[in-house]
């Protein structure tokens, strides 16, 4: 199924999806592109309030505000998500978890590629419209989104017996 289709039914049906994904295969260049994708989109995503901020303060240049925003987008967002993900692993597993490291990195880095259209938004908003009650339920509206899709996805990647026993032990 197509990842556009895939990151609407995530909207509606994350478990369904993240068990679609799990069983396809353990495939860890398939969850780097989904990471790197999302954090690509994201950093598009910041342009407009970039060059927002650029415009109202000129001691601070467009080119460095986007090579910064690249920098962390594309070089240590991938490192922390990478942490995140293991830590939220440990915790499952301390829980009771019978999912695996690529499960879990997988729920995360899947959660964060199907939000990116609401972090897209975000940057529309923030660049457009800018601080107020707009932005505000935007970011809400981010954090909520991805949150549903990660913990539904994390439950069925460690709980729900999405993860086969092959992946268990890694």
């Amino acid at each position: 199924m197509p990842v556009t289709t895939d990151i609407l039914r995530s909207y509606r049906a994350p478990r369904v999806v993240v068990r679609d994904l799990l069983l396809q295969g353990q495939r860890e260049d398939r969850a780097l592109v989904y990471l790197m994708a999302a954090c690509l989109l994201i950093f598009v995503g910041q342009w407009p309030r970039l060059a927002r901020e650029a415009y109202l303060t000129p001691e601070l240049t467009l080119d460095l505000l986007i090579t910064s925003a690249l920098l962390g987008w594309l070089f240590l967002a991938p490192l922390v998500f990478y942490g995140l993900a293991a830590f939220s692993h440990a915790v499952a597993r301390i829980l009771g978890g019978k999912g695996s490291w690529f499960s879990a990195r997988l729920a995360m880095f899947w959660a964060l590629l199907a939000a990116s259209p609401l972090w897209l938004l975000h940057g529309l908003v923030a660049g457009f419209v800018g601080p107020g009650p707009a932005l505000s339920s935007v970011e809400i509206l981010m954090v909520i989104g991805f949150l549903f899709i990660w913990l539904n996805g994390l439950i069925e990647a460690e709980f729900t017996g999405a993860a086969r026993p092959s992946d268990a032990s890694q």
